[in-house]
Protein backbone atom coordinates (compact mmCIF):
# COMPACT_ATOMS: atom_id res chain seq x y z
CA UNK A 1 0.00 0.00 0.00
CA UNK A 2 1.13 3.54 -0.78
CA UNK A 3 2.24 5.61 2.20
CA UNK A 4 -0.20 8.49 2.64
CA UNK A 5 -0.09 8.71 6.44
CA UNK A 6 0.96 12.37 6.42
CA UNK A 7 -0.80 13.61 3.27
CA UNK A 8 -3.67 15.14 5.27
CA UNK A 9 -3.59 17.85 7.90
CA UNK A 10 -3.02 16.39 11.36
CA UNK A 11 -3.60 17.91 14.77
CA UNK A 12 -0.63 19.91 16.08
CA UNK A 13 1.57 17.84 18.35
CA UNK A 14 0.62 14.50 16.78
CA UNK A 15 3.55 12.19 17.51
CA UNK A 16 4.75 9.46 15.19
CA UNK A 17 3.92 5.94 16.33
CA UNK A 18 4.08 2.48 14.80
CA UNK A 19 0.32 2.01 14.79
CA UNK A 20 -1.85 0.00 12.41
CA UNK A 21 -1.99 2.78 9.83
CA UNK A 22 1.81 2.95 9.69
CA UNK A 23 2.17 -0.85 9.70
CA UNK A 24 -0.09 -1.16 6.66
CA UNK A 25 2.16 1.09 4.56
CA UNK A 26 5.50 0.62 6.32
CA UNK A 27 7.27 -1.21 3.49
CA UNK A 28 6.47 1.60 1.06
CA UNK A 29 7.30 4.21 3.70
CA UNK A 30 10.75 2.82 4.46
CA UNK A 31 11.64 2.20 0.81
CA UNK A 32 10.82 5.83 -0.05
CA UNK A 33 12.19 7.38 3.15
CA UNK A 34 15.41 5.49 3.86
CA UNK A 35 18.10 5.99 1.20
CA UNK A 36 19.79 2.87 -0.14
CA UNK A 37 17.53 0.63 1.94
CA UNK A 38 18.05 -2.29 -0.46
CA UNK A 39 21.81 -1.71 -0.54
CA UNK A 40 21.99 -1.86 3.27
CA UNK A 41 20.55 -5.35 3.03
CA UNK A 42 23.02 -6.23 0.30
CA UNK A 43 25.86 -5.05 2.55
CA UNK A 44 24.42 -7.16 5.37
CA UNK A 45 24.45 -10.26 3.18
CA UNK A 46 28.06 -9.57 2.17
CA UNK A 47 29.03 -9.23 5.83
CA UNK A 48 27.30 -12.50 6.65
CA UNK A 49 29.21 -14.27 3.88
CA UNK A 50 32.58 -12.83 4.91
CA UNK A 51 32.45 -12.41 8.66
CA UNK A 52 29.99 -14.95 10.05
CA UNK A 53 31.48 -18.44 9.74
CA UNK A 54 28.99 -19.69 12.32
CA UNK A 55 25.33 -18.79 12.11
CA UNK A 56 23.04 -20.60 14.49
CA UNK A 57 21.16 -17.74 16.15
CA UNK A 58 20.29 -14.36 14.63
CA UNK A 59 18.53 -11.48 16.38
CA UNK A 60 16.70 -8.68 14.57
CA UNK A 61 16.03 -5.92 17.10
CA UNK A 62 13.21 -3.79 15.79
CA UNK A 63 12.21 -6.36 13.18
CA UNK A 64 9.21 -4.30 11.96
CA UNK A 65 7.50 -6.15 9.07
CA UNK A 66 10.17 -8.84 8.80
CA UNK A 67 11.98 -7.70 5.67
CA UNK A 68 15.48 -8.24 7.06
CA UNK A 69 14.66 -11.68 8.46
CA UNK A 70 13.08 -12.73 5.17
CA UNK A 71 16.03 -11.54 3.08
CA UNK A 72 18.57 -13.16 5.38
CA UNK A 73 16.64 -16.42 5.52
CA UNK A 74 16.34 -16.69 1.73
CA UNK A 75 20.03 -15.93 1.25
CA UNK A 76 21.21 -18.39 3.89
CA UNK A 77 18.76 -21.10 2.87
CA UNK A 78 20.37 -21.05 -0.57
CA UNK A 79 23.62 -21.97 1.16
CA UNK A 80 22.03 -24.70 3.25
CA UNK A 81 22.25 -22.59 6.42
CA UNK A 82 19.15 -22.38 8.60
CA UNK A 83 19.71 -20.39 11.78
CA UNK A 84 17.13 -19.65 14.40
CA UNK A 85 15.79 -16.13 13.94
CA UNK A 86 14.53 -14.08 16.86
CA UNK A 87 12.62 -10.91 16.03
CA UNK A 88 11.91 -8.26 18.64
CA UNK A 89 9.49 -5.37 18.20
CA UNK A 90 7.27 -3.50 20.65
CA UNK A 91 4.54 -2.86 18.08
CA UNK A 92 2.04 -5.68 17.73
CA UNK A 93 0.74 -3.97 14.59
CA UNK A 94 4.14 -4.38 12.98
CA UNK A 95 4.45 -7.97 14.15
CA UNK A 96 1.15 -8.87 12.47
CA UNK A 97 2.72 -7.87 9.16
CA UNK A 98 5.97 -9.58 10.14
CA UNK A 99 4.22 -12.90 10.72
CA UNK A 100 2.53 -12.66 7.34
CA UNK A 101 5.80 -11.91 5.56
CA UNK A 102 7.94 -14.59 7.18
CA UNK A 103 5.19 -17.16 6.51
CA UNK A 104 5.01 -16.13 2.86
CA UNK A 105 8.81 -16.17 2.62
CA UNK A 106 9.08 -19.68 4.03
CA UNK A 107 11.33 -18.77 6.96
CA UNK A 108 12.00 -22.07 8.70
CA UNK A 109 12.71 -21.11 12.31
CA UNK A 110 11.62 -17.73 13.59
CA UNK A 111 10.36 -16.64 17.01
CA UNK A 112 8.81 -13.21 17.41
CA UNK A 113 8.42 -11.32 20.68
CA UNK A 114 6.38 -8.17 21.27
CA UNK A 115 8.50 -6.40 23.87
CA UNK A 116 10.83 -3.48 24.39
CA UNK A 117 14.41 -4.01 23.29
CA UNK A 118 15.55 -2.60 26.63
CA UNK A 119 13.88 -5.60 28.31
CA UNK A 120 15.28 -8.20 25.92
CA UNK A 121 17.94 -10.70 26.96
CA UNK A 122 20.33 -11.64 24.18
CA UNK A 123 22.15 -14.94 24.48
CA UNK A 124 24.51 -16.96 22.29
CA UNK A 125 23.96 -14.70 19.26
CA UNK A 126 26.07 -15.06 16.14
CA UNK A 127 24.56 -12.01 14.45
CA UNK A 128 22.55 -9.09 15.80
CA UNK A 129 20.96 -6.61 13.40
CA UNK A 130 19.47 -3.32 14.51
CA UNK A 131 18.30 -1.22 11.58
CA UNK A 132 16.93 2.28 12.28
CA UNK A 133 15.72 1.32 15.76
CA UNK A 134 18.22 2.55 18.34
CA UNK A 135 17.38 6.12 17.31
CA UNK A 136 13.88 5.70 18.77
CA UNK A 137 15.06 4.56 22.20
CA UNK A 138 15.58 6.82 25.19
CA UNK A 139 19.16 8.13 24.87
CA UNK A 140 19.74 7.21 28.52
CA UNK A 141 18.96 3.57 27.73
CA UNK A 142 21.02 3.16 24.58
CA UNK A 143 24.44 2.39 26.07
CA UNK A 144 23.01 -0.42 28.20
CA UNK A 145 21.23 -1.84 25.14
CA UNK A 146 24.53 -1.85 23.26
CA UNK A 147 26.27 -3.51 26.20
CA UNK A 148 23.59 -6.19 26.28
CA UNK A 149 24.12 -6.80 22.58
CA UNK A 150 27.89 -7.03 22.97
CA UNK A 151 27.68 -9.36 25.95
CA UNK A 152 25.04 -11.51 24.26
CA UNK A 153 27.17 -12.18 21.19
CA UNK A 154 29.32 -15.26 21.00
CA UNK A 155 33.05 -14.67 20.42
CA UNK A 156 33.36 -13.89 16.72
CA UNK A 157 29.80 -12.62 16.58
CA UNK A 158 28.82 -9.58 14.52
CA UNK A 159 26.63 -6.57 15.24
CA UNK A 160 25.30 -4.44 12.36
CA UNK A 161 23.65 -1.12 13.23
CA UNK A 162 22.01 1.40 10.90
CA UNK A 163 20.83 4.81 12.07
CA UNK A 164 19.83 8.30 11.08
CA UNK A 165 22.56 10.70 12.20
CA UNK A 166 23.17 14.38 12.79
CA UNK A 167 26.23 16.64 12.69
CA UNK A 168 27.30 19.34 15.12
CA UNK A 169 27.78 22.15 12.58
CA UNK A 170 24.37 23.86 12.11
CA UNK A 171 24.95 24.93 8.51
CA UNK A 172 26.07 21.46 7.46
CA UNK A 173 23.18 19.87 9.35
CA UNK A 174 20.73 22.18 7.60
CA UNK A 175 22.21 21.33 4.20
CA UNK A 176 22.11 17.58 4.84
CA UNK A 177 18.51 17.88 5.99
CA UNK A 178 17.49 19.70 2.81
CA UNK A 179 19.37 17.17 0.67
CA UNK A 180 17.46 14.43 2.42
CA UNK A 181 14.17 16.21 1.80
CA UNK A 182 15.13 16.46 -1.89
CA UNK A 183 15.46 12.67 -1.83
CA UNK A 184 11.97 12.38 -0.37
CA UNK A 185 10.58 14.82 -2.95
CA UNK A 186 12.07 12.69 -5.74
CA UNK A 187 10.26 9.73 -4.23
CA UNK A 188 6.90 11.45 -4.45
CA UNK A 189 6.42 12.98 -1.01
CA UNK A 190 4.71 16.39 -0.91
CA UNK A 191 5.82 19.39 1.12
CA UNK A 192 2.90 18.75 3.49
CA UNK A 193 3.95 15.14 4.03
CA UNK A 194 7.57 16.08 4.61
CA UNK A 195 6.69 18.86 7.02
CA UNK A 196 4.16 16.89 9.04
CA UNK A 197 6.34 13.82 9.37
CA UNK A 198 9.24 15.99 10.52
CA UNK A 199 7.05 17.47 13.24
CA UNK A 200 5.66 14.08 14.22
CA UNK A 201 9.17 12.64 14.63
CA UNK A 202 10.45 15.53 16.74
CA UNK A 203 11.41 14.21 20.18
CA UNK A 204 10.53 10.68 18.99
CA UNK A 205 13.49 10.01 16.70
CA UNK A 206 16.62 11.44 18.34
CA UNK A 207 19.76 10.93 16.24
CA UNK A 208 23.32 11.39 17.46
CA UNK A 209 26.57 12.12 15.65
CA UNK A 210 28.77 9.37 14.15
CA UNK A 211 31.46 10.21 16.69
CA UNK A 212 29.02 9.77 19.56
CA UNK A 213 27.76 6.51 18.09
CA UNK A 214 31.24 5.04 17.68
CA UNK A 215 32.15 6.12 21.20
CA UNK A 216 29.04 4.38 22.53
CA UNK A 217 29.92 1.20 20.65
CA UNK A 218 33.40 1.21 22.14
CA UNK A 219 32.11 1.91 25.64
CA UNK A 220 29.74 -1.03 25.19
CA UNK A 221 32.73 -3.30 24.57
CA UNK A 222 33.06 -3.22 20.78
CA UNK A 223 36.77 -2.40 20.55
CA UNK A 224 36.58 -3.34 16.87
CA UNK A 225 33.90 -1.07 15.46
CA UNK A 226 33.61 1.39 12.59
CA UNK A 227 31.27 3.08 10.15
CA UNK A 228 30.80 1.01 7.00
CA UNK A 229 28.32 3.15 5.04
CA UNK A 230 27.12 6.73 4.97
CA UNK A 231 24.72 8.74 2.84
CA UNK A 232 24.24 12.34 3.99
CA UNK A 233 22.42 11.91 7.32
CA UNK A 234 22.21 8.10 7.44
CA UNK A 235 24.96 5.69 8.46
CA UNK A 236 25.66 2.03 9.17
CA UNK A 237 28.21 0.57 11.58
CA UNK A 238 29.74 -2.79 12.36
CA UNK A 239 30.92 -4.12 15.70
CA UNK A 240 32.88 -7.36 16.08
CA UNK A 241 32.82 -9.34 19.31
Amino acid sequence: MRDKVFDKHLSPGTAFEFNQEVAEVFDDMVSRSVPFYDEIHRILLDIVDRACPRLEKVYDLGCSTGTTISILSKHLDGKGIRPSFIGIDNSENMLVKCREKIAASGVHDCTLHCRNIEDTEITDADLVVMNYTLQFLDPEERLQVLKNIHDGLRPGGVFVLSEKIRVDQPQVQELLTELYYDFKRRNGYSELEISQKREALENVLRPITPGEQLQSLREAGFTRADMIFRWYNFASYIGLR
